[in-house]
């Protein structure tokens, strides 16, 4: 199936804020089976990703594809782009309008404007996997699977603390998306992922540590493709991640919900720290049983999500290709 991007138009979709926004282009793809003719993924993108999950730009493709992880010879792939995530022309100007939540309730919009029924599975990463969370807040049986890894149901004061500055970085700074990437990739990595690759070396050229010229590299790279906008927007998406704000407690809302949820942590994550997961999974097994953990065992922190595909292939095994047996 092509893996391009199509619109969906949301019509007078109102914020939890009460911000009135007349007509939202929610832009999707579908890639592997035909809609409605397999299993069907929803896969939700980070803070700097999009709907282009699989292909040859696909920023997923080492998991998903035919014959990886997501076999897209056995699955139906769905992939939204957050509205105002840069990846179109669309940008939303004021981004405190927006939770997490709310953009639950745009993909849900767009999932029944496809007339689909069930998901196999929900899967996402960091603000991916939170927004993932608040869908099956909000439908609790929308999806047989729910897999958030590096993510949880909330954002912690942490993680809150860490929006918080990279906002005031991004409202501040003569150079905000370059200036507010370099402080975060110090959350997106770990201390020793840092060390293993760069050993306190010298970029010679530039006569500057190795660490400082990566970092500045990571800086002018998304300032060239990604717009401030949409940064301000993903931030603030990150930081409002909770699936009980306003509603009912942890409890209440996930016991009626017959989906398997597969937890997935990293043990070197700075944003989303496994610590945070196992208390999830905890608290989740003792009023459900079909609850999993597993954990990534990487140095490189928060984005490991992005670079353990043999580890992620492996655990997410008995989902996946269960199925792909099955068929």
């Amino acid at each position: 199936m092509e893996n391009r991007p199509n619109p969906i138009i949301i019509q007078d979709f109102i914020t939890e804020s009460g911000a009135d926004y007349h007509s939202l282009p929610l832009n999707f793809t579908l890639s592997g089976q035909p809609l409605h003719s397999a299993p069907i993924v929803l896969v939700n993108h980070a803070l700097t990703g999009n709907a282009i999950v699989t292909g040859e730009n696909g920023w997923w493709n080492d998991l998903i594809g035919e014959g990886k992880t997501i076999d897209t010879a056995v699955y139906t792939i769905l992939a939204f782009d957050v509205p105002g995530n840069g990846n179109t022309s669309y940008l939303i100007e004021n981004h405190h309008d927006f939770t997490a939540r709310d953009v639950a309730r745009i993909f849900i919009q767009g999932i029944k404007a496809l007339n689909i029924q069930q998901l196999f599975a929900i899967i996402g990463g960091s603000v991916g996997g939170g927004i993932a969370w608040e869908i099956l807040a909000l439908e609790p049986n929308i999806t047989e699977h729910l897999i958030p890894i590096a993510s949880d149901w909330k954002s912690t004061d942490w993680l809150i603390a860490n929006c918080f500055l990279q906002e005031q970085i991004l409202n501040n700074s003569s150079k905000p998306i370059e200036d507010a990437r370099i402080h975060a990739m110090l959350c997106y990595r770990s201390p020793e992922s840092f060390k293993e690759k760069f050993q306190r070396t010298i970029n010679q050229d530039l006569l500057i540590f190795n660490i400082e010229s990566w970092l500045a590299h990571h800086g002018k790279k998304l300032q060239q493709r990604f717009q401030l906008s949409s940064y301000k927007l993903m931030n603030q998406l990150l930081k409002t991640i909770d699936i009980t704000r306003n509603t009912e407690n942890f409890e209440n809302l996930l016991s009626k919900s017959k989906a398997s949820i597969h937890i997935v942590g990293i043990n070197s994550d700075l944003f989303f720290t496994a610590k945070e997961n196992k208390e999830t999974y905890v608290e989740l097994k003792k009023f459900k049983d079909n609850v999993f953990y597993s954990e990534i065992d990487s140095v490189h922190g928060h984005d490991a999500f992005l670079i353990e595909y043999k580890q992620l292939d492996y655990l997410l095994a008995d989902i996946f290709k269960a199925e792909t047996i099955k068929k």
